[in-house]
């Protein structure tokens, strides 16, 4: 790799973090405004215009606060488990497709990082998540929140299962595991008039990995590692000052990175619907054009996914702990794998 080359990619890497960076801070921002929105209040709205600049001054009080360790904590764990929270989110975004250079070219992504097995990365970095929950409320030396660490890891484990289940489904449809490639596999139309997204042509996988995506982020209806009724705040309840803002912040990045997933697996990605990918390639653009085209495009089904997390949390209730482990062991298993089975046999029989 060329000086040039390098640089290019350097600058690359530090316009998609910091676009992301940006992102978990209005993400929290959003939220707060639509959560006001359906309860009928006014949400943040005094600092800058319309409350824009609410985030940063979240961020100055988080860090003016004093940073408290419990007697009898382990110091180590208890500073290394907010960072080990955080990572995965920003590093699995590395691997997403959030446009194209040239639509013709599956190689050509606009992407960090545009490895062979995309899917299989973002799975592997994305389950390292629970551990910093785990090591959260075991460092503690509090009971409460060692149960929300402990519930944290029971219920990622149980739904990667699901999640995973559900991808196979989808990498038999696709026929590969890089991500761009299956962004290219949806272009085009179903009979004509659907758009060949695989939420159409996988509706099973993406039900189950839709509710499992939800039990990952530790959203509500599923936030057991949170429930503030019976374990007072989780894992996270002797943290303050920035630590505690990086297990907030997580949180958020892992929902940005993980509506970023939904779309280029089941939403087309960057691709419009009813356009192939010979249409596309036939337009000319150069490979500004195209990236910032692509671009927009993605922004618009990222943000939609993204409204869709946030009003679930605001509109449905919390569920109990044995009805969630029951819904992933007993429910969205079996029905992965029975797409499994009927994916498998309709590609025979066709």
């Amino acid at each position: 790799m060329s000086l040039i080359e390098y640089s290019l990619y350097l600058v690359l890497m530090l316009s998609v973090f910091g676009m992301l960076m940006l992102f978990v801070s209005y993400i929290v921002y959003a939220e707060r405004r639509v959560s006001a929105f359906i309860q009928d209040r006014l949400g943040p709205n005094r600092v800058g215009w319309q409350g824009l600049m609410q985030p940063w001054a979240d961020a100055i009080k988080l860090i003016l606060k004093e940073d408290i360790y419990p007697d009898k904590a382990d110091k180590f764990l208890f500073f290394l488990a907010p960072f080990i929270a955080f990572a995965p989110g920003l590093i699995t975004f590395a691997l997403i497709p959030i446009g194209s250079l040239d639509f013709s070219d599956p190689q050509a992504a606009l992407a960090i990082s545009n490895i062979n097995v995309g899917i299989l990365f973002i799975l592997a970095i994305g389950s390292l998540n629970f551990y910093g929950l785990a090591f959260g409320g075991w460092a503690s030396n509090n009971k409460w929140s060692l149960f929300g660490g402990l519930r944290a890891s029971a219920q990622m484990i149980s739904f990667e299962i699901a999640m995973g289940f559900a991808l196979i489904s989808i990498l038999m449809t696709a026929e590969s595991v890089n991500m761009n490639s299956i962004v290219h596999s949806q272009t085009g139309t179903l009979w004509g008039f659907i758009p060949r997204w695989n939420v159409f042509v996988q509706p099973l996988a993406f039900l189950v990995f839709l509710i499992a995506a939800f039990a990952e982020n530790n959203r509500l209806p599923f936030d057991m590692p949170e429930a503030e009724p019976e374990l007072v705040g989780g894992y996270h309840t002797e943290y303050s000052s920035l630590k505690f803002g990086l297990f907030f912040l997580g949180e958020y990045a892992a929902l940005i990175t993980m509506s970023a997933v939904i779309v280029t697996l089941f939403f087309g990605g960057w691709t419009l619907p009813w356009v192939s990918q010979e249409t596309m390639a036939s337009w000319g653009w150069g490979p500004i054009i195209s990236g910032l085209f692509s671009f927009a495009v993605f922004i618009v089904k990222w943000f939609a996914v993204m409204f869709f997390y946030i009003w679930v949390r605001w509109t449905l209730p919390r569920v109990r702990y044995d009805q969630l482990m029951n819904l992933g062991w007993k429910v969205l298993i079996e029905l992965a794998f029975l797409n499994i089975l009927i994916t498998a046999a309709i590609g025979l029989w066709l």
